[in-house]
């Protein structure tokens, strides 16, 4: 049963658009073929089909770039009736253009919001006038949807949960309202609609940016099983601890997990993501040579780690500009032909970027170096918040009460130590006061990236005519320094810069110091250190790396079978080899019915009883059918199961003709009565002697986790430990047994939620060798064989009865059913869903042996 909060929700996950009003208008496309979008149940191979007519007409790459605002300024024309609108040089993805467009025959096609709400009756013109002379594609949003979307859900709950503060009162951040929600994943939905207009889903690459629409991945999938989707978070995520307290946690995790490629700047963020995927959705990650990836659903998605870079060209061309020789000259007779040395600070007026404390951190150093007064100032540059409401109100009063305080205690008549600019200045500007600033001081306690730093580092590298008008000879080394904060994205990729933490003022006022103390030649060290990253790294740099990986991801997408299971933004794709499908009742149990000599072979936990089960043993109803399988004398019915051989004994001592093996197979009989044999030779246990301690050590210091001492094997198992500790514990538990072990005659595994170390050669599929060989001397050769699983240690026995087709063991017309437990990848050609299907399989093959023998068993 769907849960009522996601009542309203589900109209918009079946491909309904929401009763919005008039949103989404019919927009030219950009591609158009005959045909229709299919609906959201079509089944993937319709979408395939209908966007593999379009594709014919797409000449070359093209790649959707999406995110909440165009790079488009807008401007009423002074009459009233008309619009001007001109490309945002500022904005990222516009130089995201600049940066791959001009390189790679690539086409870029840009979905997001105006700045400016256009009225309704010039919607259509304004849209046509934007795909035709910029390649942009608007939505449109009502100004309320749009408040309760931005404004509430993005800023009120989003943005301070991700740089991790907690609504611990309607103050702190906004409580979590389902209004916003849902207001959410209505825009979300109207992004795709309007990418549907666009959209070449054969073709095109779609990179989706930012937090605002972050289940915006979960209806583009279900509209295209295989469209090529990547995401890039620019904030920070936050730690699983912070995340786990957003009540539509799960939601955000899975949808973000319906992309391709998901991005971060450092590897914290992703870290942090990683860690949410496993405490709350079960999903681990491995890195396979460089690459990180998750596998979800037979899907590999996966995780870029690579923060942007800067726009070189514009800022060389800004650089250039006569208005920005003006300004340096302007700002060198204010500040350094007086003597006074700049230290700068750029930050938006919010309440994580920690200006505040900076300028305590200031005080701190006139008070405690009075030999800095009247010789160092401090010029904050303050943007205006991008956000609205009470903290930014009272971020904006405490910022002018400090510069206040500090130039009154401070000051002189010629001398102000804090100079506030709180005017919005043109982007030459600002370079200019980099050009001139001594020292760059940024003391964010939170912050997704902040590309302040790589942009004063360039402009202090400056040009041959910045140095003439700076007084430098062109063989004068260059010099920056920088103080950073710890907890913005830019820090780690920036090695020689002083890193703070901005909550320490003390620290932070030494480091100020340290940074105008510095010797020269150490400043020029660290500026060619600088230098060389950033300028190697910068924007085209990124933005190559991210799509060159989401074309690699995306390779796997024409060689599997997709198809879309659950509801709303549960939804997900299983990405499953071509010949894998599920197993038709009505398939098997013809088979069965016209065959003769049958060999049935099953896993017991997970398979006949499902893993999350408190009882673990067989029900009656389990027994009842194998009963019935083993009473059919044309059946040889064996259960594989990891259990010790007393447990199996006497879980299923009701079932005379039952095959059992025991502990993966090193033990097993024929039937109940039989004597217990091996599979491999009697191995010598000594070895327990070395590993029992080394795990009873790991068990002493990893709360939830225990031992199971079987007759041939040990087993470390964390399935209640904290799973980050226990993973981190078994990996290090796996390298200490290996080194220990070395000279027994065992193998250390590790597998769901354990670590087992037990004797070589032992696994299930020489269970199911040793099965069709006992057979094979009877002169039986069967020609039924249906072998069920659910785990790695069951895809042995899929090997091997599947190899056995083109062997003597069985007979040449044998009907082979190799079948795992779940749609995810395996060597078995054939799933089923759940426990409770094995059961009804198990019950319809009995069902037709009790009428074979004349009896009947209720199915």
């Amino acid at each position: 049963m769907v849960s009522k909060s996601y009542s309203n929700l589900l109209e918009l996950a079946s491909g309904e658009s929401p009763s919005l009003g008039r949103i989404s208008r019919g927009i030219p496309r950009v591609v158009t073929a005959p045909g229709i979008v299919p609906d959201l149940d079509d089944s993937d191979d319709d979408a395939s089909n209908a966007s593999s007519e379009r594709s014919s007409l797409s000449p070359r790459d093209r790649t959707i770039i999406v995110a909440n605002q165009l790079p488009i300024r807008v401007q009423r024309h002074p009459e009233g009736r008309t619009w001007t609108f001109s490309l945002d040089q500022d904005s990222l993805l516009l130089q995201l253009k600049d940066s791959i467009g001009e390189h790679a025959d690539m086409e870029l096609i840009y979905v997001g919001c105006l700045r400016e709400e256009i009225p309704v009756a010039e919607q259509d013109e304004v849209s046509q006038t934007l795909l035709e002379s910029f390649r942009c594609v608007p939505v449109f949003l009502p100004a309320d949807l749009r408040s309760r979307f931005y404004h509430g859900f993005c800023k009120q709950q989003l943005w301070p949960l991700f740089h991790y503060m907690l609504p611990l009162s309607p103050d702190l951040g906004g409580r979590f309202d389902r209004n916003l929600w849902q207001a959410y994943v209505s825009v979300n939905k109207i992004f795709a609609d309007m990418i549907l207009e666009v959209i070449n889903p054969d073709d095109d690459f779609v990179w989706v940016h930012d937090y605002h629409l972050m289940v915006l991945p979960t209806f583009l999938r279900k509209r295209f099983n295989r469209v090529k989707l990547g995401f890039f978070l620019h904030s920070p995520f936050p730690s699983s601890e912070i995340y786990k307290t957003l009540p539509v946690r799960e939601e955000l995790l899975r949808a973000l997990l319906n992309s391709d490629l998901i991005g971060f700047h450092t590897f914290d963020y992703a870290r942090h993501f990683l860690s949410c995927c496993s405490r709350m959705l079960g999903l681990s990650y491995e890195s396979k040579r460089g690459y990180i990836g998750l596998e979800y659903y037979g899907r590999t998605v996966s995780i870029k780690i690579l923060p942007v870079g800067i726009h070189m060209g514009q800022l060389g061309l800004v650089l250039s500009r006569s208005e920005t020789e003006a300004k340096v000259a302007e700002l060198i007779k204010q500040f350094c032909d007086r003597g006074r040395v700049m230290l700068l600070g750029v930050d938006d007026m919010d309440i994580f970027k920690g200006i505040s404390l900076k300028l305590l951190a200031f005080e701190q150093l006139l008070m405690q170096h009075p030999e800095w007064r009247g010789r160092v100032v401090l010029v904050q540059i303050a943007n205006p918040a991008r956000g609205r409401g009470k903290d930014v109100k009272e971020v904006q009063a405490e910022s002018y009460a400090m510069v206040k305080r500090i130039n009154e205690a401070f000051g002189l008549p010629d001398y102000k130590p804090v100079i506030l600019i709180d005017k919005p200045l043109q982007f030459y500007e600002r370079m200019a006061y980099y050009v001139v600033a001594e020292c760059c001081l940024v003391t964010a306690v939170r912050d997704g990236m902040n590309l302040i730093p790589y942009e004063y580092i360039i402009a202090r590298h400056g040009n041959d005519n910045l140095d003439r008008v700076l007084g430098l000879s062109p063989s004068t080394p260059k010099k920056s320094m920088l103080v950073v904060s710890e907890f913005i994205g830019c820090s780690p990729s920036l090695s020689g810069a002083i890193r703070v933490n901005p909550w320490n003022i003390d620290a932070v006022a030494d480091a100020m110091d340290s940074a105008l103390e510095m010797a020269e030649a150490e400043k020029h060290l660290r500026h060619e250190k600088h230098y060389k990253y950033v300028s190697s790294h910068d924007v085209g740099y990124w933005a190559k790396s991210f799509l060159q990986d989401l074309e690699r991801t995306c390779k796997e997408h024409g060689r599997r079978r997709s198809w879309g299971i659950g509801f709303g933004l549960k939804f997900r794709v299983v990405a499953l080899d071509l010949n894998f499908r599920k197993l038709s009742m009505e398939h098997i149990v013809s088979a069965y019915r016209r065959t003769n000599t049958r060999a049935i072979i099953f896993d017991y936990d997970g398979t006949l009883m499902p893993q999350a089960s408190i009882d673990k043993g067989p029900s009656a109803k389990s027994i009842e059918i194998l009963n019935s399988l083993c009473r059919d004398k044309n059946n040889l019915v064996f259960l594989v199961s990891a259990r010790s051989r007393s447990t199996l004994s006497d879980w299923f001592s009701p079932c005379e003709n039952l095959g059992i093996a025991a502990e993966h197979g090193y033990f097993f009989r024929l039937k109940r009565d039989a004597e217990w044999e091996t599979c491999v030779a009697v191995a010598d246990r000594s070895w327990k002697q070395i590993a029992e301690p080394v795990m009873k050590l790991y068990t002493e210091t990893t709360d939830g986790s225990t031992i199971d001492n079987k007759e041939t094997a040990l087993v470390w198992c964390y399935e209640d430990a904290d799973p980050d500790f226990g993973s981190c514990q078994a990996k290090e538990l796996l390298d200490h047994l290996e080194s220990v072990l070395t000279n027994e005659p065992v193998s250390v595994k590790s597998g769901s939620n354990n670590v087992e170390v037990k004797p070589q050669g032992v696994s299930k599929g020489l269970v199911a060798q040793r099965l069709l060989s006992t057979m094979k001397e009877r002169d039986l050769l069967p020609d039924f064989i249906v072998c069920i699983g659910d785990d790695h240690s069951d895809e042995d026995m899929f090997e091997v009865i599947t190899s056995a087709v083109s062997s003597s063991s069985l007979s040449p017309t044998a009907e082979v059913f190799a079948c795992t437990v779940g749609r995810k990848p395996s060597k078995a050609k054939y799933y089923l869903d759940d426990t409770a299907e094995i059961v009804r399989l198990m019950q319809g093959l009995a069902s037709v042996s009790e009428q074979m023998l004349g009896g009947s068993v209720q199915v």
